[in-house]
């Protein structure tokens, strides 16, 4: 199955929780046989969960087989901590202002966010993204919002566009707020797994006037391999909770 399909259905599903076969069918208009087998796979991946005559979503603390680097493991991510997320994505809400020309990036607290501007009511508000989950739902914002995706290499189990070319976009663009997140801070550094990540978003930080670091609490004194920058140049940190003072 597409990475891209398979991103679709999640999301698809996500907002609904659970939905029948039929529902699937109409809705991205292929055969029974294309969706029982995109059904099966997702069902493989623990991503879902099969009932009679339909789907439902895997609790959201349900750990999945797949490895950390697989599209399985970001399509589980996206519901992992929903509450914490949802929060952050309303405390996010709250720093963009009508006019605003804002930057996503491919992250799953990105995505709440998203999620959150599709129900808000801003004027003349751009924006920019590399996650191609936020582009997929792009036909849900307000048509008035000005919605830019950037170009680049395709990188699947980080639903994102990276690489220079995406960079080269990014550099002729005028930003003002990036939104971004990491899958740990501790000792004062905010990380990522991923190196191509790390370096990506090292480089599109200074060109916004303001940062935010979105990351919830389970985040609190963990790290990935690779640094995506120091505290003191993530801008604002938006959390669930107080960050600890003794991980800076």
């Amino acid at each position: 199955m597409k990475s891209l399909r398979s991103l679709q259905v999640m999301a698809y599903l996500r907002d609904r929780k659970h939905c029948s076969v039929q529902d699937l069918i109409a809705h991205f208009q292929v055969s029974p046989a294309t969706i029982y087998r995109d059904i099966d796979e997702l069902a493989e991946r623990g991503s879902l969960r099969r009932v009679r005559g339909g789907v439902v979503l895997r609790e959201l603390e349900e750990p999945v087989s797949e490895a950390a680097g697989s599209t399985a493991h970001f399509l589980a991510r996206i519901n992992r901590n929903s509450e914490k997320k949802e929060k952050i994505a309303q405390l996010a809400l709250g720093m963009i202002s009508d006019g605003n020309i804002i930057f996503l990036d491919s992250s799953t607290t990105s995505l709440y966010l998203a999620r959150a501007l599709q129900k808000a009511d801003l004027s003349n508000l751009t924006i920019i993204t590399n996650s191609v989950l936020i582009i997929q739902e792009f036909y849900l914002f307000p048509p008035h919002y000005v919605l830019i995706s950037i170009g680049g290499n395709f990188t699947a189990h980080l639903n994102s566009f990276l690489g220079k070319s995406a960079l080269d976009n990014l550099q002729q663009m005028k930003i003002d707020k990036i939104f971004f997140s990491a899958v740990g801070l501790q000792d004062g550094k905010a990380t990522t797994f991923h190196e191509e990540h790390a370096e990506f978003l090292r480089r599109i930080l200074p060109l916004a006037t303001q940062r935010f670091l979105l990351i919830d609490s389970s985040k609190f004194g963990k790290a990935g391999l690779f640094e995506i920058c120091r505290q003191q140049d993530a801008g604002t940190i938006l959390s669930d909770k107080k960050v600890p003072i003794e991980i800076f």
